[in-house]
C-alpha cells in the first residue's frame, strides 16, 4: 500500500474518530444531567430519577439517539484500534533517539491504553444497570411507596405502585404482567370469593372464572433508583435490592475510571477540532481551555455520585 492511500486512509480514520468522540461527549452531558437527580434525597428524588429512566427507554427520539450513542462507542473504539495499529504498522523500528515527552503528553502517546480501559468500564457498567433493568432473567422491582392514613400516627400504612399517570395502585392484590402493567390478582380474588362462601353459602358473588378480560390498573415505572442505589452500598430489601457488598469496591473503580476518562477527554477533545480542520490561532486556544476543563469536570461530576451516595448510605 503506497503512503499516499496510508495517509488517506489514516485522515480518515481520524476524521471519523473525531465526529464520534465529539458526539459522545454530548452523550456524556446528557447522561451526567440525568444522573445528578440521583444527589436528591427521598421519595421526590426516587420518584425524578425513575421517571427520567423511563422517558429515556421510552421517547422514540432518545431510542434513536441510544442506537446511534451503541454504534458510535463501537465505532469510535474499532477505528481506534485501527489507528493505533496503523500507526505501529508505519514505524515497525523505534527510533535510536526518542523521548516523546518532549513534544507530547501522556494522555496524548496513551489514547489506545486510555480508550481500552474506557470500553471496560462502559461494558461492566452496562452490564450491572442496563442489563439489569432491561433483559434480567429475573423480574425488575417496580417504584413503590408507602401511603398512611391522615390524622394518625404510627399507623400501618400501605404499599402502592407509583404509576405513569400519576395515580397510586395497592400492590395487595395485584399482579405484575410484561415487566411493568398492573393487573388485578384473580387467583387472589377468586381464593376470598371461596372463603366467603364457605362461611356464608347463602351470600350471592360473582364467578371470577367467568370474567372475560380483567381491565389494565396501569404501568409502573422500575426501580432504577433502588437498582443504583443499592449498587453503592444502600440497603433496598424492602424495595427488592440487597446492599451491595463490594460498594466501596465499586466506588473505587468507577472514581479511577472516570480520571481515565478524564485523562481520554484532556487529549481527545481539543485533538477532535484539529482532526475536523479546526484550527485558528484565535480559537484553538480558546478550545484547548474548553477541553480542559471540560475533561476535569465532567468526570469528576460523575465520580462525585457514586462517592457521595457510598457516604451516605
Amino acid at each position: 500500500m503506497s503512503k499516499s492511500v496510508l495517509l488517506k486512509s489514516s485522515l480518515a480514520k481520524k476524521y471519523w474518530m473525531a465526529l464520534t468522540g465529539l458526539f459522545l461527549c454530548t452523550f456524556l452531558i446528557g447522561h451526567l444531567l440525568g444522573n445528578l437527580q440521583l444527589f436528591a434525597g427521598g421519595e421526590e428524588g426516587k420518584r425524578a430519577f425513575n421517571e427520567y429512566g423511563y422517558f429515556m427507554s421510552h421517547n422514540i427520539f432518545i431510542k434513536i439517539l441510544s442506537y446511534v450513542t451503541y454504534i458510535s462507542i463501537l465505532f469510535h473504539a474499532i477505528d481506534g484500534f485501527a489507528l493505533a495499529y496503523q500507526n505501529k504498522k508505519a514505524r515497525p523500528v523505534n527510533y535510536a533517539y526518542n523521548k516523546p515527552s518532549a513534544n507530547s503528553s501522556w494522555a496524548s502517546r496513551s489514547m489506545a491504553l486510555l480508550g481500552s480501559a474506557i470500553l471496560i468500564f462502559i461494558c461492566t457498567h452496562m452490564a450491572n444497570f442496563w442489563w439489569k433493568a432491561k433483559y434480567s432473567s429475573t423480574p425488575m422491582p417496580l417504584h413503590t411507596y408507602m401511603v398512611y392514613p391522615p390524622m394518625t400516627q404510627n399507623a400501618e400504612g400501605e404499599e402502592m405502585y407509583l404509576t405513569i399517570k400519576g395515580s397510586a395502585v395497592p400492590k395487595s392484590g395485584v399482579v405484575v404482567k410484561n415487566g411493568t402493567h398492573l393487573f388485578l390478582d384473580t387467583k387472589a380474588i377468586e381464593e376470598q370469593i371461596n372463603e366467603i362462601k364457605r362461611t356464608n353459602p347463602m351470600q350471592e358473588l360473582p364467578d371470577v372464572s367467568k370474567m372475560n378480560s380483567i381491565p389494565e390498573l396501569g404501568e409502573g415505572y422500575k426501580d432504577l433508583h433502588s437498582l443504583t442505589v443499592s449498587f453503592f452500598g444502600h440497603n433496598k430489601e424492602k424495595e427488592g435490592f440487597r446492599a451491595n457488598e463490594y460498594a466501596l469496591v465499586a466506588v473505587i473503580l468507577y472514581t479511577l475510571s472516570m480520571i481515565v476518562l478524564g485523562f481520554h477527554l484532556w487529549h481527545g477533545f481539543s485533538s477532535a477540532f484539529q482532526s475536523l480542520g479546526m484550527r485558528h490561532p484565535k480559537y484553538t486556544p480558546l478550545i484547548k481551555g474548553l477541553g480542559r476543563a471540560f475533561a476535569v469536570v465532567v468526570p469528576a461530576a460523575f465520580a462525585s455520585i457514586p462517592i457521595f451516595l457510598y457516604l451516605t448510605k
